[in-house]
Formats: C-alpha cells, structure tokens, sequence
C-alpha cells in the first residue's frame, strides 16, 4: 500500500498530480490514449452499447431526449446510430462513466509501462529498488475496472458476474441495479480512482525509490520500513481499510435506488451522513493517509476536539450496537439490529429485515462494512496508539541524505554493484 506522509499534497494527490507529471516526463501519455480507447471500445461491445453486424439500408442517427416513462432520466439525452456496419446507442451518463473510467484505466496502465520499462532497462542504482509493488500499484486501476467491465450498459448476460459482485457488496439485488443502472457507473468511477489514488501515493512518497525522482527536496531521501510481518499485518490492514470503506461509502448511493434522498427524514439522513460517510471517510483516510488520520484522533481527544471524538464514538457504537424502536424505522443502520432481524425478530422489537444478500456474502458484508471500519473508529478514538501501530509499521521514513545513505541504501547500492564490490568503494559514497 502506497504511503502518505506529512509531506503529501491532498490537493496534488486527488487530482493524480503526480502520475499525469510522471507520464508526461516519461512520453507515455500516447499509450494511454490507446489503452484508454481500447478499453472503452471493449466494455461498449461488452455492455452491448455497440454492436457490429451488417444491416441493409444508410445512416440514421436519432438524438434521444425522453423515454416517455420518466424512468431512466440518467440515460438522457441519449444518441442512437444505425449504419450498415451496426448499432451504436451513446446513452448519457453511462457514456460519461465509461469515458471516466477508460481514462483511469489508461493512466494506471501507462505508469505500470513505463514501471516495466525501467525493469527491463534499469540504471545501477535502480536495480535493488522496490520493483514489483511498484508494478503491482500500477496495474491496480486496470485489475479493478475489469471486475465491471461492459457493466455501463447492462444489456448482456457477461456482465452479469460484475453487477451481482457489486450488488452483494452494496446490500441490494442485481435486478435493483439493472434498473437502476447509474449506480454502476458511479460504482466504476470510485473503485478505479480510488485505485488511482493509491498508485499516486506510491509514485509520491517511493519515487526517489524508483528513480522517478519525487517533490521532497535533494537533501531528504525516503527509507522504505522493514518487510517483516508487522508490515504485512499493516498493509493487509491498511487494504481492508480502504475497501471496506470504500463499499460501504458508495452502498449508501445503492440505498438511493430505494429510499429516495428527497423524501428522506432525519433518521435517513443522519445514516447517510454520518453512519455512511463518516465512517467511511475515517477507514479511508487511515488507510490512504495514516499519519493524518492519527493526528486526527489524537486531535479529539483535546480540547475542543472532543466534540469531534464524541461525534465519531457515538457514530460508530450506532452502528454496532441494537437499537431500540423506533429508531431502525426511521431510517439508522446498524449491525446488532440486523442480526436480531435474521434471529425473526420484526420491527417492533428493534429488528432490520435482511435483504436481497444472504450466507457466506452477507457474512463478508458484515465483518468488511460494519465491524471493520466501525469497529477501527471506536478504537481510534479511544486509543489511538493501539489503532494505528500496525499502520505506521508500513509508513516511510524521510529521513536526511548523509543518514539514509547509511545501513539500507548500502546493502542496496552493493546488490546494485555487484558481489565484488565491498562497502566503502566510491559508488556506495553519500
């Protein structure tokens, strides 16, 4: 998992500074033009949004603006071709989405190629360097965006192993999302640029390590953690973290297909807001940015941070914890409600009937969504120290160039080398 020390731009980072600065020093943006148009081309033939096939007869091409049910705003306007060649039906936001998403995929892509090229053709002091995460990280946003692939424009059966992924994960039905299709491709942005996100903190805080040179200034080198299994425990942590949250912030937007915002009351939007999104955001950002997070909850535990740390305690106990009726009906979420739902207990009692998600995925759905991110919550607030061990175990050190030049990069430069050479000869120099 990529790193976010005190030194990373948020700004920067969410808007994938790095990555676009990268590509364009190393001349790939052409290739991700290609794999960005190939991609695109491929979930449109595999969503059915494109159809080749000859027909008899010239071009028509109709601009759509309504079905004249009212269902299905989100595909409108809409533009529809007919040509001898085949079907070609541009609905709007599904459009919009898969170009976003191809984009995403391009980027990851392209930075995993130019990583690949600097495996194959590494300078010497790049041979002992973190290879394989980098590569790894860059591949991330394409192995992610396959899970949907064609998943846009639901017309096909393909398609249907990503949909019901995503419909498990989100607490609804895939006939729900069939209907409501939007919810897809706004599924689709948010795991592809999460993905992104995380390849540029890699390229930010180990680019000196990959020789990509990075924003810290020529006298701060950064010195990668040990790999030992505190650093595993850490990253596995810091992953979940970060999917966990992730679904459950984008399941609340599932919810929506079903319990319309508008008509909503306060106990509806008091779970969106705070049981959906703050939690969420506080997973997220531990896993993407530890150190900050952990100033976060040692900040309320001060001062006039407590109100702060009152807020995300409360928050996250709701969601663990049985509520009492009425609140389950008007709208709050939590954990011990649905399990005295699943025992046949009805809502008078406090029970949440389940849904559509059941066994061994309403299980994952738990664990990943509820006691996860809930559960990192309440010991955050209370201590944090304890909640972010493990995370830190896997942060890099900036550290001064004379000190970093010392044990590590020595061992590293003398793999680099070869076995020859002996520590002190005049490449190992700081």
């Amino acid at each position: 998992m990529p790193v976010a020390g005190p030194s990373i731009d948020l700004f920067g980072a969410f808007s994938l500074q790095e990555i676009r600065r990268f590509l364009r020093r190393a001349r790939m943006l052409p290739l991700c033009a290609f794999v960005a148009v190939v991609y695109a081309l491929a979930s449109m033939l595999e969503g059915g949004m494109l159809a080749l096939f000859p027909l008899h007869g010239g071009t028509t091409v109709e601009l759509l603006t309504a079905s004249g049910t009212g269902q299905g705003w989100w595909n409108y306007p809409g533009l529809l071709v007919i040509a001898p060649w085949g079907v070609l039906a541009l609905p709007f936001f599904p459009t919009v989405a898969m170009i976003v998403v191809a984009v995403g995929v391009g980027l990851g892509m392209a930075v995993a190629g130019a990583l690949i090229l600097r495996i194959v053709r590494p300078s010497p002091e790049e041979v002992a360097r973190s290879k394989a995460v980098g590569v790894a990280t860059g591949l991330t946003p394409a192995m992610l965006s396959l899970v949907t692939l064609g998943s846009c424009c639901t017309t096909t059966a393909a398609a249907t192993g990503g949909i019901g992924l995503i419909a498990q994960a989100s607490g609804t039905s895939t006939a729900n999302l069939l209907l409501n299709n939007w919810y897809l491709g706004v599924a689709q942005i948010a795991i592809v640029w999460a993905a992104l996100l995380g390849q540029e903190l890699l390229l930010r805080v180990y680019g000196g390590l990959l020789g990509l040179g990075g924003s810290d200034p020529p006298s701060v080198r950064v010195v990668a953690p040990p790999l030992d299994r505190r650093w595993v425990l850490g990253a596995v942590l810091r992953g979940t973290l970060v999917v966990g949250g992730l679904l459950w912030s984008i399941s609340m937007l599932a919810e929506w297909t079903t319990q319309s915002p508008g008509s909503a009351g306060v106990g509806w939007w008091f779970r969106w807001i705070f049981q959906h999104q703050l939690i969420a955001g506080f997973a997220v950002g531990a896993g993407f940015f530890p150190l900050g997070a952990a100033r976060l909850a040692r900040l309320a535990r001060e001062g006039w941070g407590r109100a702060l740390g009152v807020l995300l305690l409360g928050t996250a106990v709701s969601l663990l914890v049985w509520l009492p009726p009425p609140l389950p009906a008007w709208g709050l979420d939590s954990l011990g409600s649905q399990l005295v739902g699943a025992l046949g207990a009805p809502a008078a009692w406090g029970g949440i009937p389940l849904g559509s998600v059941t066994g061994a995925a309403l299980v994952v759905r738990w664990a990943l969504e509820y006691l996860l991110p809930a559960g990192f919550v309440i010991v955050a607030v209370l201590a944090p120290d304890r909640a972010f061990a493990l995370l830190r175990a896997t942060v890099a050190r900036p550290v001064p160039t004379a000190v970093a030049t010392s044990s590590l990069d020595r061992a590293s430069l003398s793999l680099a080398n070869g076995p020859g050479e002996r520590p002190g000869s005049p490449a190992e120099a700081p």
